[in-house]
């Protein structure tokens, strides 16, 4: 069952950031706390990425980061190493500072692992299993896209848990990205959004409105939904935002 929006605001995307890697810090020592192993689904751009390098500055902290579960919505179905992939620069800044164990590492394949798209969706798939994140971290486009989920797109009603996408809107043409119904199976979903770019976006995310809802208005923790965007983010969603008293 859908939860309801919790928006939390900040002055700019650093802040956004720094506050992301606070919350995340403090939700997984609590999931180690209580006996379990922590699932996180880790998302790319611009917010995350200066939240990973937070968590690199900061260091471990109260989180044993070699037991926790690292997984990815989405990733590009281009070559290991490549600028497009998502997990492969986040692992370059946070596999020494956090001290990870590969083998809680569950990276999407690559091109060049000797899979074709359709192979390497279902790999990732059988990998993926049943597992339900702690948190799914999401960023969000402009068009209201998350993961490799696009408005539209014939790909965004796919069954399954792991699906290849085909003609992407947004170059890379390829990708592999979990479905909505893995998303809104996570105890919470935490979006990561900065910029008036996005600002549209993120109202139609929140409250559902147009003639047909966003991919973000689609995605829904079981436990909580945050959306931790900045002033110029939630810029459409004043009145909301105010009425709710939401944190700033």
């Amino acid at each position: 069952m859908p939860t309801p929006a919790e928006i939390v605001v900040h002055d700019g995307p650093d802040d956004v950031a720094e506050a992301l890697a606070a919350r995340l810090t403090a939700t997984l020592a609590d999931v180690q706390a209580r006996g379990r192993t922590p699932q996180v689904c880790l998302t790319g751009g611009g917010i995350a990425t200066k939240a990973y390098a937070r968590l690199a500055q900061d260091g471990p902290g109260d989180v044993d980061w070699s037991r926790v579960d690292l997984w990815w919505g989405d990733e590009r179905f281009v070559p290991t190493g490549d600028a497009e992939r998502n997990a492969d620069p986040t692992l370059a800044v946070l596999r020494g500072p956090l001290r990870l164990d590969d083998a809680f590492v569950h990276v999407m394949p690559a091109s060049d692992a000797g899979l074709d798209l359709d192979e390497a969706a279902a790999a990732y798939a059988s990998e993926l299993g049943d597992t339900v994140f702690d948190v799914c971290l999401l960023g969000m486009g402009p068009d209201g896209h998350v993961a490799s989920l696009f408005p539209g797109h014939p790909d965004l009603a796919t069954p399954g848990t792991v699906i290849p996408v085909r003609n992407s809107p947004k170059p890379p043409p390829e990708r592999i990205s979990v479905t909505m119904d893995v998303i809104n199976r996570s105890r919470q979903v935490w979006f990561c959004v900065s910029g008036a770019e996005k600002a549209e976006a993120v109202a139609r995310g929140v409250l559902g409105t147009g003639a047909e809802p966003v991919p973000a208005a689609l995605a829904s923790g079981t436990e909580a939904t945050v959306w931790l965007v900045d002033t110029a983010a939630v810029a459409d969603l004043t009145d909301r935002v105010e009425s709710d008293e939401a944190e700033v």
